[in-house]
């Protein structure tokens, strides 16, 4: 366990060092660049769909769904107001009065 744990932690750096090391003669190209401008929603979206649309195993699309209810929520006041604590503590908020 303990060498499954070292050996992805000496992976990350590696790959974290070569993007970041300044010596290195590592460079990307435009699509590059684009294709990895896409890697940080989908990795957030792989996150967050089955909090909010999977509960105990199935498929929870409900009214009486506050994880749902509350995202349908974060969504319309990001829109709405474009600002991270507005939606963040709305949607909290929203989240607490339903669980």
């Amino acid at each position: 366990m303990i060498t499954t744990i070292l050996a992805m932690a000496c992976v990350t750096f590696a790959t974290r060092y070569l993007f970041l090391a300044k010596q290195l003669p590592f460079t990307i190209g435009p699509k590059l660049q684009r294709f990895l401008s896409f890697s940080a929603p989908c990795v957030l979206t792989a996150i967050w769909v089955p909090i909010v649309f999977i509960q105990d195993k199935h498929l929870a699309i409900t009214p009486s769904n506050p994880y749902l209810v509350a995202a349908t929520v974060a969504v319309i006041l990001a829109f709405r107001f474009k600002n991270l604590y507005v939606t963040t503590f709305g949607s909290l908020a929203v989240f607490y009065l339903l669980y």
